[in-house]
């Protein structure tokens, strides 16, 4: 059953018993749509946008737990599995376990690959301040384990379908774009903050021919300048008497933990770059990987600079803040929408369930009952489509413009026929 509860008001509970999710999703749609026409509008894109699953295929890119598991698959000693020995060999893993007492195969570190980092990091320090020549050894294996998870994680980001040609992810993104284009003219530009390092959503932009600010100056050489964000994109509409009009569609766009293809050079005075192709390999991209010092890093150029822009946004004036694919899980992001709530005009609207019990914050936030906190979660009983999920946000539930309808019409149509031509032909074989 999907879901929509605003503080402590089911929005559905004057709804028939008999309403099914069309009608559940046209109610949501108009609610976000009067969103859409706030002042200061935001968007917090997690990791689980980028996720993407489609007939037992992965598509995108597997969040921590998926991810955290895929790792482990690489320290089997399995011989000729893809992955096996690549970024871990079986001798480091035996050094760690031998040294240090470290299982990297260890139960709490199969599902949270943020906890393994944490316990290398911890014995990357031990190992750095004991001034024991018999565990500088181990030091260097400590080094070159956390260098291969991040190969790891990076490796995932950048390296699956949707780099050999699978156009799915991207349209999904192109597709949320696009519905930010129903927001009125002469409202401030919309902000589009995310915690992903992939580029799905420059390649949507880009794609759809949207215009937007990521904090980068320059064509050849494109560095990493923050007063980028403070300019606007304007047309002239009468060259007589210079009138001009901000471009419509214009966004501006924040990836807080950094990016695949952002690297930091060692001069210059703003000394990240930002590559078209793949980087340098290498170079060390310019991304908070998930450890325990998630925090700390974000408080060191670049990431500072756009937790400011985040922080300044979301105490704006009728500002409104969409949280998708993102559980709370990174109390630096937390604690500057908590500042938020704080505000009596601010509004929360989270597309993840308030009552799961794996998610204290959410619990929290769930039982405070403030109309300005809404939750949208759930699953249609007869597809099993999950309204919290990013396919199921952007084709049901975001506003749409009247082109947008006439092409999730035609969609519809096709898709039927499809289903009707493949059902026929099973039924013949």
């Amino acid at each position: 059953m999907i879901n929509f509860r605003k503080g402590n008001r089911d929005e559905f509970a004057k709804l028939s018993p008999e309403a099914g999710y069309d009608d559940r999703a046209e109610i949501i749609r108009r609610h976000l749509a009067e969103a859409f026409g706030s002042k200061n509008l935001s968007f917090l894109i997690g990791s689980g946008c980028s996720s993407y699953m489609h007939e037992g295929n992965d598509l995108g890119i597997p969040t921590m737990g998926p991810l955290a598991a895929e790792f482990q698959v690489t320290l089997e000693e399995i011989p000729g599995l893809p992955g096996v020995g690549v970024f871990v060999t079986a001798e480091q893993i035996m050094t760690l376990n031998d040294q240090l007492g470290i299982d990297l195969t260890h139960e709490d570190f199969r599902k949270n690959l943020e906890r393994l980092m944490e316990a290398l990091m911890t014995a990357q320090q031990f190992c750095k301040r004991s001034g024991k020549a018999d565990l500088q050894g181990a030091l260097g294996t400590v080094e070159a384990v956390i260098a291969g998870v991040k190969k790891f994680i990076l490796q995932k980001c950048t390296e699956g379908p949707f780099a050999n040609g699978d156009e799915a992810v991207v349209t999904l993104y192109r597709r949320f774009y696009q519905s930010l284009a129903t927001r009125s003219r002469g409202l401030a530009p919309p902000w589009v903050f995310t915690t992903n390092y992939d580029l799905f959503n420059e390649r949507a932009m880009d794609r759809s021919g949207i215009p937007y600010s990521n904090g980068f100056a320059g064509t050849v050489e494109r560095r990493f300048n923050p007063s980028t964000y403070r300019r606007a994109l304007a047309e002239q509409l009468d060259i007589s008497s210079k009138r001009w009009a901000a471009v419509d569609g214009y966004v501006h766009f924040c990836k807080l933990h950094g990016s695949v293809n952002w690297t930091e050079e060692e001069t210059g005075l703003f000394p990240i770059r930002e590559s078209a192709d793949k980087p340098d390999p290498s170079k060390d991209r310019v991304m908070i990987y998930p450890t325990p010092s998630k925090q700390t890093a974000s408080f060191g150029s670049p990431y500072s600079d756009m937790f400011r822009e985040f922080q300044r946004q979301v105490v704006q004036d009728q500002s409104v803040l969409f949280v998708m694919g993102f559980s709370f899980g990174d109390e630096h992001i937390n604690n500057i929408i908590f500042q938020g709530l704080t505000l009596p005009g601010f509004r929360l609207i989270a597309f993840l369930n308030p009552d799961d019990a794996n998610n204290p914050v959410t619990k929290e936030l769930a039982a405070l009952g403030d109309p300005r906190i809404s939750f949208i979660w759930g699953s249609d009983e007869a597809t099993g489509k999950k309204a919290h999920y990013f396919d199921s946000i952007v084709q049901d539930l975001m506003p749409t413009s009247t082109d947008q309808k006439e092409e999730q019409a035609i969609e519809k149509v096709f898709k039927k026929l499809l289903s009707k031509q493949q059902g026929g032909e099973n039924g013949e074989g």
